[in-house]
């Protein structure tokens, strides 16, 4: 038998904190176990969960992993403006003219993810090359 992802597991500084805003990335919740304060705070979503730890160090380099997000409901740029409201900011913007490419995000900790086109954006772009 195959080995699976469980978590993916995050450093940071404040576990609950981050969960929390990952959380309202992934319209999803902080598990119920979890409180603030806690050294480890875990987010249940679609696939694998994000596990957050609390390590004494910052963030001092860019990540080696990072998430790449892909809106299912809602266009890349709805994305962008929804998880900026909640906290991110844009490290780095791929976007192109001819609608394509990514924006790269950072989380309250400086974490890096990216934001690619959204589902429906992409099927559209499918059809026109087909």
């Amino acid at each position: 038998m195959s080995s699976l992802v469980r978590h993916m597991t995050i450093d940071c500084s404040d576990a609950y904190t981050l969960a929390t805003f990952w959380a309202g990335v992934l319209d999803s919740k902080v598990s119920d176990e979890d409180n603030p304060g806690d050294p480890e705070a875990l987010v249940e979503s679609a696939g694998a969960g994000l596990l957050f730890v609390r390590v004494p160090e910052k963030k001092s380099v860019k990540n080696r992993v990072h998430l790449d997000l892909q809106p299912q409901d809602r266009t890349r740029d709805e994305e962008v403006e929804r998880v900026i409201a909640l906290g991110a900011s844009v490290v780095d913007d791929q976007r192109r003219p001819d609608g394509t490419g990514w924006v790269v995000m950072a989380d309250p900790e400086g974490n890096e993810f990216c934001i690619e086109r959204g589902k429906a954006e992409r099927a559209a772009t499918e059809r026109a090359q087909a």
